[in-house]
């Protein structure tokens, strides 16, 4: 999804803050017409975590109707359509964005909402028991599985943003996650126009952010429990670093782009280079508090989103593999007089050293 025109967000005779909200709306009423219509494990499980955390996530924050009936009404249908009681969902979420513990609390509300999911339970369970024991009940199970699972890796390692347009297309802004909890009451449609380019973010939605465990910040952190892998990864670059460096004339400041988790580019500078300034430029907070680690309080660190700007001045700039932007803009365009660019191995540009055939990785120096 995209921000829309204002216009478009004027709600309507029933409706209390959009009308986008009867979108939603008639999707949950087409859940249920899908559901009945393929009552098999699969559509109930995604059809569990899909609704959860689109449709009643957002009439959590913002009920849909001016009518307190109405809302109660489409309230009891999302508790019997999800098989979990729209109260206990909303409690539990708004004490988790007011970091506080959630204890159930009995009202009117709850009391109604459980007795129909119950009642549903029951019935299901007397008049299809083969169907409540093969299909229903593991689809239900593994829907609240995806909700946990996606739960999870929201906050995992601190609250993460997925901006892919296709998941927030078809989830309804959900992976601008960040701004969410930034301004929880904020509608669904303006979510978009929130972010922020040192947002922190993922490329997988939170369901799949998993994954990352395999990308390459995920085998850095692998790094960072082993001492052996460390010492191979800074005998590697020093030694690519040492065949680049003699080619430049005297380099007095330098700028490196994405700390790292385990900052090697800097360890083998402070050898290589004592008397150069270097200066480390992350968008991410939590990998600068890392890299301290290793190379104390003396670091100089800028907390931003590279921009050639912010390099300007320097006489050496260093791009990492899991550089975020434009490699063939800064291999074109140098940003300053050197510039050296980690890349994949089969990738030469300028001039180049291998850093690590088994890392299938090489270093290139462009210059203006």
């Amino acid at each position: 999804m995209t921000t829309v025109p204002s216009s478009l967000h004027a709600p309507g005779v029933l409706l209390r803050h959009s009308r986008w909200d009867a979108l939603l709306v008639a999707l949950a009423l087409v859940h249920g017409v899908v559901l009945l219509s393929w009552p098999i494990a699969p559509v109930i499980a995604v059809g569990v975590w899909w609704n959860s955390n689109t449709i009643a996530h957002y009439f959590i924050h913002a009920t849909f109707f001016r009518s307190r009936r109405l809302n109660a009404l489409f309230a009891l249908y999302l508790s019997g359509l999800l098989g979990i009681p729209q109260m206990i969902w909303r409690e539990r979420h708004l004490a988790h964005h007011a970091g506080r513990a959630w204890s159930p609390r009995w009202s009117q509300s709850l009391v109604s909402e459980t007795i129909l999911v119950l009642a549903i339970w029951i019935l299901i369970a007397a008049t299809h028991p083969l169907f409540f024991c093969t299909a229903y009940v593991p689809g239900y199970a593994a829907g609240l599985a995806l909700c946990a699972l996606h739960g999870y890796y929201e906050h995992a390692r601190g609250t993460v943003s997925h901006h892919g347009r296709l998941y927030n297309l078809l989830f309804f802004n959900d992976g601008y996650h960040v701004e969410h909890h930034a301004a929880p009451a904020l509608h669904w449609t303006r979510l978009p126009a929130k972010s922020d380019p040192l947002t922190p973010t993922s490329r997988w939605p939170a369901v799949l952010r998993w994954l990352d465990a395999f990308s390459l910040e995920g085998l850095e952190r692998g790094v960072l429990h082993s001492h052996l892998l460390q010492r191979f990864l800074v005998h590697c670059h020093e030694r690519a670093l040492r065949r680049l460096l003699f080619r430049l004339p005297q380099v007095e400041r330098i700028a490196i782009v994405g700390g790292g988790l385990f900052p090697r580019t800097v360890l083998v500078l402070r050898r290589v280079l004592p008397d150069a300034q270097l200066v480390v430029i992350d968008r991410n907070a939590a990998n600068l508090e890392a890299a301290r680690c290793f190379l104390g309080d003396r670091l100089t660190c800028i907390h931003a989103h590279y921009e050639p700007t912010l390099v300007a001045g320097f006489d050496l700039t260093i791009l990492p593999l899991a550089f975020v932007g434009d490699r063939e803009a800064v291999y074109r365009n140098p940003p300053t007089p050197a510039v050296l660019i980690h890349d994949w191995a089969w990738r030469r540009r300028g001039v180049g050293a291998i850093v690590s055939l088994l890392l299938l990785k090489r270093l290139n120096l462009v210059t203006r």
